[in-house]
């Protein structure tokens, strides 16, 4: 059976890692897959490998004009949007003394800001079609803190405060559009090239790296499902209900694990 026969998903920063993964996973399970991020060459070459499924946008998440022109087009083309998966985002691993204010500004506003536009340009046109699927990718970061995370921490517990915020708002007004996040711990993909640069804190932690097709396979049932809440790996879902209930102490006695940055 395919999960996604004749859906129309859209994802933002898939020109690598588990945003391309998806797209083309996506595209297998039936949906037409629309890729955008700022990449042009790499997108061309994700939708090469879609099977004629899906097509590319070069899009900035920073840019809510430039969104809002290729949502107008995908709709026009395609008829609706079904799921948007808020994928884009980055990483910069530094103490606060090592990291600018600009450089806070700046992640603050492509993970949490750029979630946010595009999920309120996307709006209107699932409560439009009757219904739809936003699905924002947080991580275990936005639930719990860590040394050198002070910046993508706090960007990732914006996206979960607003995520979880706008879940209940639009149960309360009664639409049928589902809001999801996906929680992951750390994933072996691009992402620490940039985050981790000098491969620390990646060799740190080697035995706990998710492959991104594990986690590809759980956001393709997450889709189905609609399920609210995804963390991956399913054991920090046990780790962090007990941190919710003494964070001080799982601090004090995880907090070398944790700070291995």
């Amino acid at each position: 059976m395919l999960l996604l026969y004749n859906k129309v998903i859209v994802i933002t920063g898939a020109s690598s890692g588990i945003g391309a993964l998806l797209a083309k996973e996506a595209a297998k399970q039936g949906a037409t897959t629309i890729v955008t991020g700022r990449n042009e060459a790499r997108l061309k070459q994700i939708v090469a490998e879609l099977g004629g499924q899906g097509a590319y946008f070069v899009m900035d998440v920073n840019d809510a004009h430039g969104i809002q022109h290729i949502f107008n087009e995908i709709v026009h083309t395609y008829g609706r949007i079904d799921i948007l998966v808020n994928n884009a985002g980055y990483g910069l691993f530094s103490t606060i003394d090592e990291l600018s204010l600009e450089q806070y500004e700046k992640m603050m506003d492509t993970n949490y800001m750029g979630t946010v536009r595009c999920t309120k340009l996307a709006l209107p046109y699932m409560k439009e079609s009757g219904g739809g699927h936003i699905v924002n990718i947080a991580s275990l970061a936005g639930m719990i803190g860590s040394a050198k995370s002070t910046s993508y921490s706090a960007t990732k517990h914006a996206v979960l405060g607003f995520t979880n915020s706008l879940r209940m708002e639009l149960r309360a007004q009664k639409l049928p559009i589902a809001v999801s996040a996906v929680n992951p711990g750390p994933i072996r993909t691009p992402f620490f090239q940039k985050a981790d640069p000098d491969g620390t804190y990646a060799n740190n932690i080697n035995w706990l790296m998710m492959e991104p097709e594990y986690v590809v396979k759980k956001i393709i049932k997450l889709l189905h499902t609609k399920k609210a809440e995804l963390n991956l790996p399913y054991m920090a879902g046990l780790g962090l209900k007990l941190y919710g209930l003494c964070p001080r102490v799982i601090d004090t006695l995880a907090g070398g694990w944790l700070n291995k940055k």
